[in-house]
């Protein structure tokens, strides 16, 4: 098989990423969102798991570790419209709470 096909993937499709811990998702999904500690804000909907992005130059998805805790509203933004979504605007989430990846050590240090 040709290196460069398994590496990429096939047409069409994301590489596999190597870095999956499902374990380590489930348990960052019983912290609180990083934002809402970290501003004083009030969480109202459920934690889930982000995959950090903001400095990355790859389509690939950052390894399991690396994810955040973060509530649905500074997320993905569907069920908790009054907060800054991440997937909705990345600049602008970036401007008000830093670099997404900024949050990943605190992250790490509390599920040790």
């Amino acid at each position: 098989m040709n290196l460069a096909y398994r590496t990429r993937g096939p047409l069409g499709q994301k590489a596999e990423t190597s870095g999956k811990d499902p374990a380590y998702l489930a348990r960052v999904r019983t912290l609180p969102c990083c934002v809402c500690e970290a501003f004083g804000e009030v969480q109202a909907s459920t934690t889930e798991a982000h995959h950090v992005f903001h400095g990355r130059f790859s389509q690939l998805k950052t390894p399991d570790r690396m994810a955040i805790p973060l509530c649905g509203g500074h997320h993905q933004g569907q069920f908790d419209r009054s907060k800054l979504a991440i997937h909705q605007r990345k600049d602008a989430w970036e401007r008000a709470y830093g670099p997404d990846h900024s949050y990943t050590a605190a992250t790490q240090d509390k599920l040790q």
